[in-house]
């Protein structure tokens, strides 16, 4: 006997949990179910594929070999899959697509919506996850396409979307409240606010810093815009802010003050991603049309 597919989906969602329980959860099924498919395949190989303790589930090295290889032979199946449903000349079937947090509860809410219209018989599922996450998935085919930042994911096909200017994000008290945009120089000698390091609009966010002699702030480091947001309420620092959050969910609280950064570097571009060897890259096309024009109506917003 020989491993099936669904066997291999177990294991590799035993490795990218490291627990039965959550993969069986991803996989909708019953965790006993899963450990007797897994416990099977390993039988079969006589390999014992996974380290199993009170911590959590380890691959083995045979394991990480295993994983390695199952991950193609699926990329491999979805792509199968998609090539066929290329031919029908239409978006249809299950598209897996990752997005950035700073982006995808900000641009998805109108796509979806105009995305089923246009191709009723297309299924979204959308996964979130930081860019080194979405540039993994991408790559061993857990993911059709992303949202993200093109500058990280070499290699990669992509379609531009759009690109947005920053804002910053400050107390109503605080010296920068007023209308208009902001300079660089304003910003001299402040205190910055940005979401975690090793995310691409931390590392714009401080470049912004070092050109306008300001600092990043060393109390406090953001895990999501919402955090940076309500700390700049406090009087914690100025938070930077890209602009398809800010013309959405940050306009919505009065006590804040928004306002746009003047800068040719206070800009992001935002793509979407696929693998160059996709057979869908014509629908990729297509979905990236409605993207940038439900991205345009979003940015053209005025905060007034």
């Amino acid at each position: 006997m020989r491993p099936t597919l669904r066997q291999l989906q177990y294991i590799v969602a035993v490795a990218e949990t490291g627990r039965f329980h959550e993969a069986a959860k991803r996989l909708h099924v019953s965790q006993p179910s899963l450990s007797a498919q897994i416990s099977s395949v390993e039988d079969q190989l006589g390999l014992q594929l996974i380290e199993r303790g009170r911590s959590g589930a380890l691959m083995t090295t045979q394991g990480e070999e295993f994983v390695r290889r199952a991950r193609l032979i699926l990329r491999d199946v979805e792509d199968l899959k998609a090539a066929m449903r290329a031919q029908e000349g239409t978006l249809s079937g299950r598209i897996r697509l990752g997005v950035l947090p700073s982006v995808g509860p900000y641009l998805l809410p109108p796509v979806v919506k105009d995305l089923h219209r246009s191709y009723p018989q297309l299924r979204l599922v959308v996964e979130e996850y930081w860019t080194e996450h979405l540039q993994a998935r991408l790559m061993n085919g857990g993911l059709d396409c992303v949202i993200s930042t093109p500058e990280d994911h070499p290699d990669m096909s992509s379609a531009l979307l759009f690109e947005e200017h920053l804002w910053i994000c400050a107390a109503p008290d605080d010296e920068l409240a007023g209308s208009g945009p902001v300079r660089l120089a304003d910003l001299k000698d402040r205190e910055l606010l940005s979401v975690g390091q090793n995310h691409r609009l931390s590392r714009i966010v401080h470049e912004l810093a070092d050109a306008a002699d300001a600092k990043m702030s060393g109390v406090f480091t953001g895990t999501s815009l919402d955090a940076i947001r309500h700390m700049s309420a406090t009087g914690a620092g100025v938070a930077i802010l890209p602009a398809i959050y800010a013309l959405t969910e940050a306009r919505r609280d009065a006590d804040l003050v928004l306002r746009p950064l003047d800068h040719p570097r206070a800009m992001r571009r935002v793509a979407l991603i696929w693998r160059p060897t996709s057979p869908m890259a014509a629908s990729f096309q297509d979905m990236a049309e409605i993207l940038k024009e439900d991205a345009m109506a979003i940015l053209s917003n005025d905060l007034d």
